[in-house]
């Protein structure tokens, strides 16, 4: 109310060229006192708020929106929505074989479980030949007529390692609304799960993402991790493997010594995996702050929200990744035939 009337008296203060709407404004300035008004409009939405509160009023309010959706159902703008959500929903009921929504929701949501579990237990197996793969190592340290066998697998385990660390999905944003009610014109209006933010991102997708922009200064954030967190390993283990096993000559390349035995100083790799790390923990802490002050305990609007945000296995792989590789450097410089510095 006070913008509309802030509004009014902007216009009634214009400039008039004409002279009856010089008389108009004159007349208004004399006989309206704004200010007195204004002063009047705390009473004025008291009695508009009693009307609306008034049950009468509710069931008149209540009868004209049900007439206008109605008047709207007859146009078939609304029918031609309704029977495109309802002929997608009698696909995925027929899909999922279910017969209403909340059964749906409830058949995939307990779906998803098992999946997680699955997904959890294979990266743990990989974890689990890696750590045979370094007993190995330290049973048959002495066979040295072994070690390049062992280093090839080694290599093929850390190559394994870096590819799914950098397509697994590494961190999990996911903020929603558990649970909305609020009062509509008398009655209840309750709203279930309903999803505000949802990121899942592996390393090559935050790679695709940067570089999609049109920022200068994201495309370098996504060169720059392209090359310190991908380029870079893969060809530190290339250049390992090709050390240990070609002739002297090109064992002894300089650029081949210097990938094998010095770019792990350059390599972002462990820094990549602390930034990831630290950024959980901030933004795990914002949503949790954040979506605590949404909480509403009220009669007339009640809401509960709840943070799912969480590492996924991908950030699990590629610490693995990053400890294994150091490993395998160590390893290197003891049996290594040629000269490491």
């Amino acid at each position: 109310m006070l913008a509309l009337i802030n509004k009014a008296e902007a216009i009634v203060n214009k400039p008039q060229s004409s002279a009856g709407g010089k008389i108009k404004q004159f007349a208004v300035k004399k006989f309206v006192n704004v200010d007195k008004i204004k002063a009047q409009l705390p009473e004025f939405a008291k009695a508009i708020i009693a009307k609306v509160d008034n049950p009468d009023n509710k069931n008149k309010l209540s009868n004209l929106a049900l007439n206008k959706f109605s008047d709207l159902q007859k146009s078939g703008y609304i029918d031609s929505n309704i029977k495109t959500i309802d002929s997608l929903s009698a696909v995925l009921f027929s899909k999922y074989q279910v017969s209403s929504h909340e059964e749906l929701n409830n058949k995939l949501s307990g779906s998803l479980g098992p999946i997680r579990t699955e997904t959890y237990n294979y990266s743990f197996a990989m974890l689990a030949c890696v750590v045979v793969v370094l007993l190995l190592w330290w049973v048959l340290r002495k066979r040295v007529n072994l070690h390049a066998v062992l280093f090839v697998m080694s290599l093929l385990f850390a190559f394994i390692l870096l590819a799914v660390g950098l397509t697994a999905s590494m961190i999990e944003v996911d903020a929603r609304i558990k649970s909305l009610d609020f009062v509509l014109l008398g009655e209840h209006v309750v709203f279930k799960n309903q999803v505000l933010f949802f990121q899942s991102k592996s390393i090559l997708d935050v790679v695709r993402v940067l570089i999609k922009q049109h920022a200068a200064d994201s495309i370098g954030v996504g060169i720059l991790i392209l090359v310190f967190s991908i380029l870079f390993p893969i060809m530190k283990l290339s250049s390992t493997g090709i050390h240990l096993l070609s002739k002297r000559r090109l064992a002894e390349n300089k650029i081949i010594k210097y990938f094998a035995f010095q770019s792990g100083k350059w390599s972002m790799a462990d820094v990549i995996v602390i930034a990831i790390l630290m950024t959980f923990i901030g933004l795990n802490g914002l949503m949790e702050s954040q979506l605590q002050s949404m909480n509403i305990p009220a009669d007339g609007l009640s809401i509960i929200t709840t943070n799912n945000t969480a590492l996924q296995p991908g950030f699990i792989i590629f610490i693995c990744f990053v400890l294994y590789g150091l490993i395998l450097s160590t390893i290197l410089k003891f049996i290594t035939p040629y000269d490491a510095h």
